[in-house]
């Protein structure tokens, strides 16, 4: 009885050891998942991108600035000159806030009198919103206090004023209330397109070779690129119905609002399917088991998952990981969701992620339809 288990464990470890690709997966994905988790799971947001309208521009506007640039809450990386501009950055999702600091912003301070300061807040991710609302406050308490010290040095008095020098006035903008659900859903739609469409398209094809009955459709008079077609077409129509399913629970469930143009909104979809439906049909060709298509796909959706900014804000994470994060289509598609669902903002603020998009479609279907003619030949 012994040497017959010790027989069947071994034949199946030799079995195991004949599928090498489903093998290095297998130990591959456990490393994968505990270093995604250790760097990327993280909601300790730093550096946010700060836009910085200074209609004053006195000594004690930049000693304001200064304040807010030694923090490392936020990084001040654009200086407007207009409102509109500091709008178009935060739309374009360049800028996660902006501060407004106003003519007489230094003659006030001057005067003792209590000198407002405007903070916007992009609220479509609330997580970093969260975070900035809470350190532009605190930074000009704290900018508050200094003067107040200051201004007791200077005049030999310890009284202790009633209301704040520096009062920074907070608006939060698209997600007023910072509602998870507004954020999560546009989300969630990007997610399920491509975990659906990657799974589905790489399994059903590598199903029909482990049946025979692909042998079978390449001798019909069909050509390539019409099996191709064929073969995908299905799953664009489940993906668009899942779209609008979720689009649909969400406003009527969680009140999702739709602020920007819904075919905008589908064109931009169809456009990030084909990378989805070429990526599929390229694990297709380098699977040879439904089991590996299904390893394969997973090893590709987990790091859709944490370095796009479904779950974790990418201003929390390690630059390293933000650099990588540019090769995921996730990331851009999930700011075209966001910014036409929460922000109503047209294609003239989603350019970069629009053509970002493109070039992956481009790249990956004309590789996978390469590589799966290839094999069909």
């Amino acid at each position: 009885m012994t040497l017959r288990l010790l027989s069947l464990i071994r034949k199946e470890f030799i079995q195991i050891v004949r599928d090498p690709r489903t093998l290095a997966i297998t130990f591959m994905m456990p490393v994968v998942m505990l270093f995604l988790l250790g760097f990327a799971a993280t909601n300790d947001v730093r550096n946010v991108p700060l836009a910085v309208l200074d209609q004053d521009r006195t000594q004690e506007s930049r000693s304001l600035l200064d304040a807010y640039r030694a923090a490392d809450y936020f990084r001040l990386d654009y200086v407007v000159g207009r409102e509109e501009e500091m709008r178009a950055l935060i739309d374009s999702n360049q800028a996660r806030a902006g501060i407004i600091i106003p003519p007489g912003y230094g003659k006030t301070l001057l005067a003792g009198r209590v000198a407002q300061v405007a903070f916007v807040i992009d609220g479509s991710d609330p997580t970093v919103a969260s975070t900035a609302l809470s350190a532009a406050i605190l930074i000009g308490q704290a900018k508050s206090s200094r003067i107040v010290l200051e201004r007791a040095g200077r005049s030999g008095q310890s009284a202790i004023p009633s209301k704040p020098p520096v009062d920074v006035r907070t608006q939060v903008w698209y997600n007023p209330a910072l509602v998870s659900a507004y954020y999560m859903i546009p989300g969630l739609i990007g997610m399920i397109l491509q975990f659906l469409t990657t799974m589905l398209t790489a399994t059903s094809i590598v199903r029909e070779r482990e049946r025979g009955t692909i042998e079978q459709l390449i001798v019909t008079p069909i050509r390539s690129w019409e099996l191709v077609v064929g073969k995908l077409a299905p799953y664009v129509l489940i993906a668009f119905f899942d779209t609008l399913e979720i689009l649909v629970v969400g406003v009527i469930v969680f009140q999702v609002p739709i602020n920007g143009s819904l075919a905008l909104f589908l064109g931009l979809a169809a456009l990030f399917l084909v990378t989805t439906l070429g990526i599929g049909l390229l694990i297709s060709t380098v699977a040879n088991t439904q089991q590996e298509a299904m390893l394969t796909t997973m090893f590709t959706v987990l790091p859709s998952i944490f370095l796009s900014g479904f779950f974790f804000p990418l201003a929390a994470m390690p630059m390293v990981l933000q650099w990588i994060s540019y090769a995921i289509p996730l990331r851009y598609f999930l700011i075209i969701a966001r910014g036409i669902v929460l922000k109503g903002v047209g294609a003239e603020a989603l350019w970069p992620e629009i053509i970002a998009l493109s070039i992956f479609a481009l790249v990956v279907m004309s590789a996978a339809a390469m590589r799966f003619r290839k094999r069909l030949d």
